[in-house]
């Protein structure tokens, strides 16, 4: 017991110095610690995974495959930035992550807004004839969209904690705000480009301004997560459910730029319409939300 207090102690002074650089450290300084502590936890995970799941890199990764891997690097998330966040004396409420009944409604708000507007881009398209409605697998349905809805939240919690409140939180503090978001947004399209380099490339566009409207979207919720993460999480679920039950065929009527190269939305035309069309809405009622 006494050498373990002793441990402690000859410590101690190390830790003060850490936690006092941390403080006052620069953004992009925190924002690596972050991601290094994050990969490297992960690290052992994705080892005894990649060889329960037989999956041997450089290969691509099958999406069975690639589902495990991204839950278990996702729910390892919080906790890197919790010891991150202590490290700098803050808390989740500084990057936007408040449990209450305000972000709870917010949520809803932001689920049902990106629900709608990806409704009306795919009503548009339906009715220009560049896409046509397989009603024979709507029967596919009602067993993915509880599981694909739980996926949807994970992704959206997560990724709105990290990339619109921990990572622009950090950037806000050393740079303007639009440049703050500019930054964090482009970080976040890129990092897309380490689990599919070929699909995702034509999305870089799409993902950077799908950054940028949910960081409106905090801004519009007075800075707290619950809009942004409604908003993503809706996204996520509408177009993971009508992929996953291929509800939709492309007719080739037009150029896959505008419906969205390799069937991803946001490597089209008419993605691009609906996140900006989203954001100008968000924008012109932000004193509704």
């Amino acid at each position: 017991m006494f050498f373990l207090f002793t441990l402690i102690t000859s410590f101690e002074p190390s830790l003060n110095a850490l936690l006092a650089f941390m403080e006052n450290a620069p953004a992009l300084i925190i924002v690596m610690v972050f991601f290094i502590f994050w990969i490297v936890f992960w690290s052992p995970v994705a080892v005894i995974s990649a060889i329960l799941l037989n999956w041997r890199p450089p290969k691509p990764l099958q999406p069975g495959q690639k589902m495990p891997l991204l839950v278990s690097l996702y729910l390892l998330a919080p906790l890197t930035l919790w010891g991150v966040s202590w490290l700098t004396n803050k808390s989740f409420s500084d990057y936007g992550f408040v449990g209450n009944l305000s972000t709870l409604g917010s949520l809803g708000l932001g689920f049902a807004l990106g629900v709608v507007s990806l409704a009306i881009v795919s009503s548009g398209q339906l009715g220009l004839g560049w896409c046509s409605f397989e009603k024979t697998n709507f029967k596919l349905l009602l067993p993915i969209l509880l599981p694909i809805f739980l996926i949807a939240l994970l992704v959206g919690g997560i990724e709105e904690l990290i990339f619109r409140g921990f990572l622009f939180t950090e950037l806000e503090q050393d740079y303007p705000v639009w440049i703050a978001a500019a930054i964090s947004s482009l970080i976040f399209a890129l990092l897309h480009l380490v689990w599919e380099q070929r699909e995702t490339a034509p999305q870089l566009p799409g993902l950077w301004l799908m950054g940028m409207v949910l960081v409106l979207a905090r801004f519009a919720a007075n800075s707290n997560l619950g809009l942004a993460w409604g908003l993503h999480a809706g996204w996520v679920w509408a177009i993971a459910t009508v992929d996953t039950a291929e509800l939709i065929t492309y007719t080739g009527k037009v150029s896959d730029w505008f419906t969205g190269k390799n069937k991803k939305p946001l490597a089209g035309l008419a993605g691009i319409i609906c996140v900006f069309g989203t954001g100008v809405i968000i924008w012109l009622f932000s004193r509704y939300f």
